[in-house]
């Protein structure tokens, strides 16, 4: 089972994903997050690297995570890249995934790519008012990322909010189950979490009757 999780920036995106993971066997999970796929801009000067329009499809590499999830999909170890939001520029170092019963991909636009989509068994739009995203991004860049309060609000006002309004919230008629309000919702959090441990137990089931 592959569940796709999206939503605009800071909609708590992430926070359910950790929350559906705390509630279930984590161990029996991948976890993938679209921003680990950010295109290397090594080649480009430090200061021009914060001027890449990272709310758009192009500064994705999707074509390695898609080869990555069919990989996966098809019993193999993947190596996972990591992304250094300080510098914008990938790590030499990678983490090793192994393939699991279950996949939870999240990222602002992974329902934008057909090829992503089509891998998907559910998903999952976290739908936040604008204002509490764009505090929390707010919050997330200055704290985590060593960005200053003028550079947030100049990214969100240039490329955040117009890729969010062309790009990530009409994905939302893809999404089979629309959460609102982010992680606070504990009821949309326990159906899908109900639904992952149902696939586990029935994967569970198979496995016992066919070694028997």
């Amino acid at each position: 089972m592959i569940i796709g999780i999206s939503g605009g920036t800071g909609s708590g995106k992430t926070t359910v994903a950790k929350s559906i993971l705390r509630s279930v066997n984590a161990e029996d999970v991948v976890f993938i997050q679209q921003d680990s796929y950010y295109r290397n801009a090594t080649d480009l000067p430090l200061d021009y690297r914060g001027a890449v329009n990272f709310d758009h499809p192009d500064a994705l590499d999707n074509d390695l995570l898609v080869n990555h999830i069919r990989r996966l999909k098809a019993g193999h170890a993947v190596e996972l890249p990591l992304y250094d939001f300080k510098t914008n520029m990938r790590l030499s170092e990678t983490v090793l995934i192994e393939p699991k019963p279950i996949f939870i991909i999240e990222g602002i636009l992974i329902f934008s790519d057909p090829r992503l989509l089509e891998q998907m068994d559910i998903k999952v739009f976290v739908d936040t008012p604008d204002d509490i995203r764009f505090i929390r991004r707010l919050r997330r860049d200055i704290a985590e990322r060593g960005r200053s309060l003028d550079s947030v609000i100049e990214q969100y006002l240039e490329t955040v909010r117009p890729m969010h309004m062309q790009f990530v919230e009409p994905s939302k008629r893809y999404a089979d189950v629309i959460i609102p309000e982010g992680g606070h919702n504990l009821v949309s959090i326990d159906l899908i979490s109900g639904k992952i441990r149902e696939r586990l137990s029935n994967t569970s089931t198979l496995t016992n009757g066919a070694q028997a």
